[in-house]
């Protein structure tokens, strides 16, 4: 089994479990990924990766050497990375090794990261004749800014942990990853999931400023209304 479930309370854990290949995922491995993104039901979700190696190798060579044109235009890692990226539920990754390439575009479709100390993320793409296609050169420019994505897709440069957190690409830095997402996701499950949810759409929205400050007032005149007697 490459992807395994379970329900801790009100967070759900998604556990990317292919140790053998360094955690790194196939077709297979997307489809688990996708199906078990859809069978959430709690208000948070938990996405880490099994052993002690790295969090996540990105896609599987010898799948990825298989791959023509027209399964890049019709991307699966972008299309399953953007569900994952779009879901109502607030998604926590605990990145507690090396986040390469794919598995760095993994993480950055969370909406909050957890770095264990020995995490690495880097993106070699560009000198394997590629580019970081599964959201890398969308998400990161957006989180980081252009110019520390640009060090990092085109320079090559490598983050380790402090350097990640130091740039705001994970929020925080705790010995064990796991433990500490899980903490905070339980904290965050006991927040309003409607708000979350509708916060989290205008943050996510990247709309000119004024339709996403009306779109906030639309919000919360939703949360006003919900609350009414």
């Amino acid at each position: 089994m490459s992807i395994a479930t379970a329900v801790s309370g009100s967070v759900t854990i998604i556990t990317l479990d292919r140790i053998h290949r360094a955690n790194a995922y196939d077709g297979a491995t997307l489809d688990a990924l996708a199906e078990a993104a859809d069978r959430v039901r709690t208000p948070v979700a938990l996405l880490t990766s099994a052993g002690s190696g790295a969090f996540c190798a990105g896609a599987d060579r010898d799948w990825v050497a298989a791959a023509g044109p027209l399964d890049a235009l019709e991307l699966r890692s972008q299309r399953v990375f953007d569900t994952l990226a779009r879901a109502p539920w607030i998604s926590v990754a605990a990145v507690h090794g090396a986040a390469v390439g794919g598995g760095f575009e993994l993480a950055l479709a969370c909406d909050l990261r957890v770095a264990g100390p020995a995490a690495r993320f880097w993106l070699p793409e560009t000198g394997m004749g590629l580019i970081p296609s599964a959201g890398g050169c969308t998400r990161l420019p957006r989180l980081v800014g252009r110019a520390r994505a640009k060090s990092l897709i085109l320079g090559g440069q490598v983050l380790d942990a402090r350097e990640a957190l130091a740039w705001g690409l994970v929020s925080r830095i705790a010995d064990d990853p796991r433990a500490e997402a899980l903490a905070w996701a339980e904290r965050i499950a006991r927040r309003d999931p409607t708000a979350q949810q509708l916060a989290k759409r205008v943050i996510d929205s990247d709309q000119p400023a004024a339709d996403s400050l009306r779109e906030e007032r639309v919000a919360e005149g939703l949360l006003y209304a919900l609350r009414e007697p």
